[in-house]
């Protein structure tokens, strides 16, 4: 693969992530309803997020694919957290 394939691929992927992350809407309306699901899951996907992010903001060059695809997943998993109890 050549350096714009490689790249085309980082945004993809960073896309895909991005939609698992936004799947937690549905669970943080069940929460919010009652149906109560549980925390350990989004809790360590917010500490994935939080790494990645980390890792990808601190390399040289800055890894933004990385870092948009992890960003949203802080706060939506995190959000799922908070609403679970």
């Amino acid at each position: 693969m050549n350096e714009k394939q490689i790249q085309t691929l980082g945004w993809v992927a960073s896309a895909m992530s991005i939609l698992m992350y936004v799947s937690y809407i549905a669970q943080i309306i069940n929460n919010l309803h009652g149906d109560k699901g549980s925390w350990i899951q989004p809790a360590v996907a917010t500490l994935n997020c939080i790494l990645w992010t980390i890792y990808a903001l601190k390399t040289r060059p800055v890894q933004k694919s990385i870092a948009a695809a992890n960003i949203p997943g802080i706060f939506l998993a995190a959000a799922t957290v908070i609403t679970s109890f």
